[in-house]
């Protein structure tokens, strides 16, 4: 696992460590792989002027019992971690330099899935949130913006093993999305690591 040299992307108000070959591609296979197989899937609703849609991609919440955690208007109780959840989160922690107790999984299945621009703000990830996000499968733009701003300042691609953590004050002041791709067929699997306070 990649961990050397300098890796910070230098954005004004931000925190962003970033490993773009962080697994080996053999071990990135892997893990995507019993990923797609093992994890429980789902499709929500979310609902947005008045209207209900269920999001466009499937997502996983796991984590220890108290992590608890609402976003998207929704409440979200964890699942047990697996074995293989928590052998990644361990190597997640110790690249990172943190401590956390869920993940967020998200399942992209080709380039009609995607997230809309949002920070990672909640109240219970407290005031400077860390976030470590894996990423595995097909690669997809990372971009940010300025909270505030309609123009993108900076993409990143997360390729295939690659790690990014954002922590410190970066999510009060950006924004982030990974758009839709009409050229992307292959899937791909977010992790986000994080630390939610019961």
């Amino acid at each position: 696992m990649e961990l050397f040299g300098d890796h910070r992307l230098h954005l004004p108000d931000a925190e962003l460590d970033w490993y773009p070959h962080w697994l080996p591609s053999a071990q990135a296979d892997a893990w995507l792989q019993a990923l797609i197989e093992q994890v429980s899937w789902s499709q929500p609703q979310v609902q947005l002027f008045g209207r209900w849609h269920r999001v466009p991609r499937l997502v996983a919440w796991y984590g220890d019992p108290q992590a608890s955690y609402g976003y998207s208007g929704q409440r979200h109780q964890p699942l047990a971690w697996t074995a293989l959840l928590q052998g990644i989160r361990q190597a997640v922690e110790q690249a990172a330099g943190a401590s956390f107790n869920a993940v967020l999984l998200n399942y992209y299945r080709d380039g009609q899935d995607c997230m809309g621009w949002h920070s990672d703000d909640e109240a219970e990830l407290g005031a400077q949130p860390c976030i470590a996000s894996l990423s595995l499968g097909q690669a997809r733009r990372f971009d940010l913006r300025r909270r505030g701003s309609q123009r993108i300042e900076h993409s990143v691609l997360l390729e295939h093993g690659s790690l990014l953590v954002m922590r410190g004050s970066t999510q009060h002041h950006w924004q982030h999305q990974v758009a839709r791709s009409r050229k992307i067929s292959a899937p791909r699997i977010n992790l986000t690591f994080r630390r939610v306070n019961p």
